[in-house]
C-alpha cells in the first residue's frame, strides 16, 4: 500500500513538473491547467503502481 501511494505521490508531482517545464501554449486539454496535468500524472503512478497478485506455490498445483 505505500508503495502505491508513494508512486501516485511521484506521478503527480512529476505531472505538475511536465505542466511547469513544458506545458502547453492552451492547446492541450491534459497539459493546459496545473490540476489537469497533476490529476493525469497521479492516475499513471497509481496504475504503475497499483498492487497485482502474487502467485505463491500453493496457487500452482497442477
Amino acid at each position: 500500500m505505500k508503495k502505491t501511494i508513494l508512486l501516485t505521490l511521484i506521478g503527480g508531482a512529476v505531472g505538475y513538473g511536465y505542466y511547469y517545464f513544458i506545458g502547453c501554449d492552451g492547446t492541450c486539454s491534459i497539459t493546459n491547467s496545473s490540476m489537469n496535468s497533476i490529476a493525469y500524472g497521479a492516475l499513471v503512478g497509481l496504475v504503475i503502481g497499483f498492487p497485482t497478485q502474487r502467485s505463491t506455490k500453493n496457487s500452482q498445483k497442477k
